[in-house]
């Protein structure tokens, strides 16, 4: 087991892409959680809704932001209940309307990270982290949160670099 832990959501399929839509076959933030596993040999959990978001774009916000508004809290499809073996962990998403998608949000309530510390990580298309470092503090109580790294999706797969430079920090 590492000391370093990766949690991370990332959807694939009908994504908005450098200016377009474009299909991509492996979601951004999984792209950048698989370079912090190879700096850093770190173990990786990936946070899966049960139900799978639309391959469509927009039907895909569409339901992300009525999750958001219902505050809903998704089904996942396997839920990660301990932490307590690691001190660093490494927690990627999109931006999904200015903070985490929901699934998150079901996956970091049911943890305890008093005394950790925090490397929060996105992926957007402009928007940068929106709320979500304020809503990171409320998540991941106790936890010590660090400086996080934002990247947009369509530079991604020329990010290596940044993220080796991010994850010495």
């Amino acid at each position: 087991m590492s000391e370093s832990l990766i949690i991370y959501f990332s959807r694939a399929g009908e994504n908005y892409f450098g200016g377009e839509l474009k299909n991509i076959e492996k979601g951004n933030t999984e792209v950048i959680a698989e370079y912090i596993e190879d700096l850093t040999s770190a173990d990786l959990f990936k946070v899966e809704p049960a139900n799978e978001y639309p391959l469509d774009y927009m039907e895909c916000i569409d339901v992300a932001q009525k999750e958001q508004e219902n505050d809903a809290r998704p089904e996942i499809k396997e839920a990660l209940t301990d932490i307590g073996e690691y001190d660093v962990i490494y927690i990627g998403f999109p931006n999904w309307w200015g903070t985490l998608p929901m699934p998150m949000w079901t996956q970091l309530e049911q943890l305890d990270f008093e005394g950790k510390r925090v490397k929060p990580f996105v992926t957007h298309e402009g928007s940068g982290f929106g709320s979500s470092e304020k809503d990171l503090k409320k998540l991941c109580k106790g936890a010590d949160i660090k400086k996080g790294l934002s990247i947009p999706g369509a530079n991604v797969y020329d990010a290596k670099d940044i993220v080796a430079r991010w994850v010495k920090e």
